[in-house]
C-alpha cells in the first residue's frame, strides 16, 4: 500500500546528493514524498557571478530546492526556518538562530508537526556523524530521531555513505579525472561509515538520470564542472548508483524492503 516518506535535510542540495534516487523510486512506486529542510543554506559557498546583484543566496537555494523536488517527484517541500550554521568551528555555529544550536525539543516539535500531518510511515535523517561532521547535519540526526519519537513515526533511516565504497572509487579513478575537477578525499573529509554499520542499500541506477538532474538543479552549489556532474557517465553510475542507510528504529520488518 502507498505510504508517506518524509526526508529531512540540513540544506538544499543535500537531498539530491544523498537520497535523490530513493526519493524518485518512492515517488514512482506511488508513495507520497515530502522534503523538509532545516535551513535554506544561506551560508553556502557560491562562485562570483552566479547570483544576480542583490539576490540573497537563501532565496536562490529555495528556488533550486523546489526545482529539484519537482524532478524527483516530491509532493511537498517545507523549511523549518533556521539559519545555516556554516562549517564546523566557524563563529556562525553560535549565531542565535543557527540550526546547530537550536533547542532540540523545539526543533523536533516543528518537524513532528509535519510528520503527524502527513501520517508519515518513514523518515530519513543522517547518521550520527552527519556524513562528514557538518554541525547542521549532526543536528538533523538528533532532531529527526526525536521528532520521530514524538510523532510515532515507525521507521527511521539514517542516510549515509559507504566509506569503503568511496575509498575504492577514489583509488579506481586514479589519474582518470577531468582537468580542474576537485575529487573529494574520503579520508581527509572523514566521510561515511564502515560497511558493517550499513543495514540498507538501494540500487538507484534506474533513476540515475533524475538524480543527476536534481543535482544540476542546485546550480549555485553544484556547478557543471564539479565532481558531482563532471564525471563520465560510467563513473557517475559507480559513484552515485547506490544509496546507503542505517535503520535506526526497532519496528519489525515484515519483508525485505528498502523503505516501506
Amino acid at each position: 500500500m502507498p505510504g508517506t516518506l518524509v526526508s529531512f535535510h540540513a540544506h538544499p542540495d543535500d537531498e539530491a546528493i544523498l537520497v535523490g534516487g530513493t526519493l524518485a523510486l518512492a515517488a514512482d512506486a506511488g508513495h507520497r514524498v515530502v522534503l523538509v529542510f532545516a535551513t535554506r543554506g544561506d551560508l553556502g559557498e557560491v562562485a562570483d557571478g552566479v547570483l544576480a546583484p542583490g539576490e540573497p543566496l537563501a532565496v536562490r537555494r529555495e528556488v533550486e530546492a523546489r526545482r529539484a523536488a519537482e524532478i524527483l517527484g516530491v509532493a511537498r517541500v517545507e523549511f523549518l526556518g533556521y539559519d545555516d550554521s556554516g562549517m564546523a568551528g566557524e563563529a556562525s555555529n553560535d549565531a542565535p538562530d543557527a540550526f546547530a544550536g537550536a533547542d532540540l525539543e523545539e526543533a523536533a516539535a516543528r518537524l513532528a508537526e509535519i510528520l503527524r500531518d502527513e501520517r508519515a510511515e518513514a523518515l530519513t535523517v543522517y547518521d550520527d556523524h552527519g556524513g562528514y561532521g557538518h554541525p547542521d547535519h549532526i543536528q538533523v540526526h538528533h532532531v529527526g530521531r526525536r521528532a520521530a519519537a514524538l510523532a510515532g513515526t515507525p521507521r527511521v533511516y539514517a542516510g549515509t555513505v559507504s566509506r569503503e565504497h568511496y575509498l575504492n572509487f577514489a583509488a579506481e579513478l586514479g589519474d582518470d579525472v577531468p582537468e580542474g575537477m576537485d575529487v573529494p578525499d574520503p579520508e581527509t573529509m572523514d566521510l561515511g561509515v564502515a560497511d558493517a554499520l550499513i543495514t540498507t542499500r538501494v540500487d538507484v541506477s534506474s533513476v540515475l538520470d533524475r538524480k543527476q538532474a536534481a543535482m544540476a538543479a542546485h546550480s549555485s552549489q553544484i556547478p557543471a564542472d564539479s565532481f558531482f556532474l563532471a564525471l563520465a557517465p560510467d563513473k557517475f553510475r559507480v559513484a552515485f548508483g547506490t544509496e546507503w542507510y542505517i535503520r535506526l528504529d526497532e519496528t519489525p520488518a515484515t519483508e525485505e524492503t528498502w523503505i516501506f
